[in-house]
């Protein structure tokens, strides 16, 4: 599998159940992580009300999905699956979810990141705006917050 062999659609309710799983069961995650998805749900009504998209194989074999909130602009979710990571993926997830903004007139998307991720959003053009500090329970660490400024 290639990253080329993908093509990215607009999700669809019967897609839930498999985005979902793919966050619960995401690696980077695990550890100290792990409570942040433990009972995390993409719903079929989450899919009806913002932007998601997912990259799917010919067979329709999940590899990955964002999720882009239009008000206020915000990169709410981006996943790759394990399986498909360095493969070229999350970059086109990125590149799509930019033409998308773009498409609505949008000039920023926000990024509230999982700290280990800040370096590929960085790679993919968002710039470190600030940080978020833990908000204990729900989360117990800072996170960095970044910003996808669109030409």
């Amino acid at each position: 599998m290639h990253g080329t062999d993908v093509t990215i659609r607009r999700a669809t309710a019967a897609d839930a159940r498999r985005l979902t799983t793919l966050v619960r069961r995401s690696s980077a995650y695990e550890g100290r992580y792990a409570a942040m998805v433990a009972g995390y749900r993409v719903g079929p009504d989450y899919i009806a009300t913002h932007r998601v998209f997912v990259a799917v194989d010919a067979t329709d074999r999940l590899f990955g999905f964002y999720s882009l909130i239009l008000d206020p602009p915000e990169l709410d979710l981006m996943f790759v699956t394990d399986l498909a990571q360095g493969l070229g993926i999350g970059r086109r997830l990125a590149e799509h979810m930019k033409a998308q903004a773009r498409a609505e007139g949008i000039a920023s998307v926000r990024v509230v990141s999982h700290p280990p991720a800040e370096g590929f959003y960085r790679s993919v053009g968002a710039r470190r705006v600030g940080t978020l500090r833990a908000n204990p329970p729900s989360v117990a660490w800072d996170r960095p917050e970044l910003a996808f400024v669109l030409d």
